[in-house]
């Protein structure tokens, strides 16, 4: 699937997050373990943002956000993981 990346999004991820698509891409590559769903209601999205917790190239890791049509993967986000999203992701999404 192709991964889309909004010119809004690539200012986020290069200016607040310090993240590169190539990074994110990467996180595709790497990712061990399942998927989540977002069920937080301010970020309700039709179809669903689903979110994931997996490594760079450099074992930099990050929380990758997106939502996908079938077809494409569309980036909503991606930031440095905290202790606790790693924490839960590790509960949850293995």
């Amino acid at each position: 699937m192709k991964i889309i990346v909004s010119d809004a999004v690539l200012i986020k991820l290069n200016h607040k997050h310090q993240v590169s698509v190539k990074e994110v891409e990467e996180c595709f590559f790497n990712r061990a373990g399942g998927l989540l769903l977002d069920t937080r209601e301010e970020h309700q999205t039709q179809p669903v943002t689903l979110w994931f917790v997996a490594a760079t190239n450099k074992n930099r890791m990050l929380k990758v956000i997106y939502i996908s049509d079938g077809e494409s993967i569309y980036i909503k986000s991606a930031y440095q993981a905290s202790a606790d999203i790693i924490r839960i992701y590790e509960k949850y999404g293995f």
